[in-house]
């Protein structure tokens, strides 16, 4: 694997008073809204619309989006604050309730090289916005995190789906390592062995050490810190994907490349290809509306 901190292999293969506006500002704000709300799976959007002029429109009284759609790499992304308004904006119930201590924690700040591994721009740009800070329903949160890092929330909802079954309390990739276990978690089963993932997106403890002990215990920890991780490699701040094995050349800007290296910490190999291929299936069939899914 390369030398990034999330670098995985072999993960099961792996792995954010009054106001006076001026009319421009409440013409970006507005303009950002639709772009949200827009049909398209990657959204086309100017630098120059202003993500803070959208959510002071939307508390004017325009209505917050309804889906959270891709936003193309190096947008300027909504604030988790802003994300926070538009997501309670539309509340939804909880289908899990295993989640709801989980889902009442918020998080912690990442260690500054956080994602040393990467281009340097990605400690700089993104790891300072990684906070967790977000309480609410397990959709609402995912929502939350789909938002605050443009990307679609469909896809966020079935790659949740695919992980943990939307469940905060999943453990995985048990190994005989207890050092590659979070501290509190090193005692071995009956089979010699501890969990290495936890959570609701199987954030991985060896690659994310200072997102512990809140990406374990917080479903918008986790969730966060996962999806600042697909906004690196979808900026393409992930060179390192270039220097090891790989089906084709890493580029940035592939949706699907980053949700694969999630699991594969590969680009586009034969184990990510298939795991695109179950989110996809998720996506497809909307795993998060069908009965067997609702566990409230």
């Amino acid at each position: 694997m390369g030398s990034g901190n999330h670098s995985r292999t072999k993960r099961r293969a792996w792995r954010t008073g009054r106001i006076a506006i001026p009319l421009v500002a409440v013409l970006a704000g507005f303009i950002a809204i639709m772009q949200y709300s827009s049909l398209g799976n990657v959204l086309r959007i100017s630098p120059q619309a202003s993500p803070v002029a959208a959510i002071r429109t939307s508390a004017s009284g325009g209505s917050a989006p309804a889906h959270f759609r891709t936003l193309p790499p190096g947008s300027r992304l909504p604030s988790g604050a802003q994300c926070a308004k538009w997501v309670r904006a539309r509340p939804t119930a909880e289908n899990k309730g295993v989640n709801r201590r989980f889902n009442q924690r918020t998080g912690q700040p990442l260690g500054s090289n956080f994602l040393s591994g990467d281009e340097p721009a990605a400690d700089a740009k993104i790891v300072p916005r990684v906070n967790g800070n977000f309480t609410g329903t397990t959709k609402e949160i995912l929502r939350w995190a789909a938002c605050k890092w443009g990307i679609n929330q469909n896809i966020v909802f079935a790659q949740a789906a695919v992980e943990s079954w939307w469940r905060q309390n999943t453990q995985g990739d048990f190994g005989t390592d207890a050092s590659a276990c979070p501290p509190n978690h090193r005692n071995l089963n009956a089979q010699g062995e501890c969990a290495q993932s936890y959570g609701i997106l199987q954030n991985r403890y060896p690659y994310e050490t200072s997102a512990w002990p809140d990406a374990g215990n917080s479903t918008a920890m986790n969730a966060d810190t996962a999806y600042a991780i697909w906004r690196s490699c979808y900026d393409g701040y992930e060179t390192w994907l270039n220097t090891v094995q790989r089906g084709s050349q890493y580029s940035k800007g592939h949706v699907w490349g980053c949700v694969g290296r999630w699991f594969a910490g590969r680009w586009l190999t034969a184990p990510a290809l298939q795991y695109i291929a179950k989110v996809k299936q998720y996506r497809q069939e909307r795993i998060w509306e069908t009965p067997d899914f609702q566990q409230p």
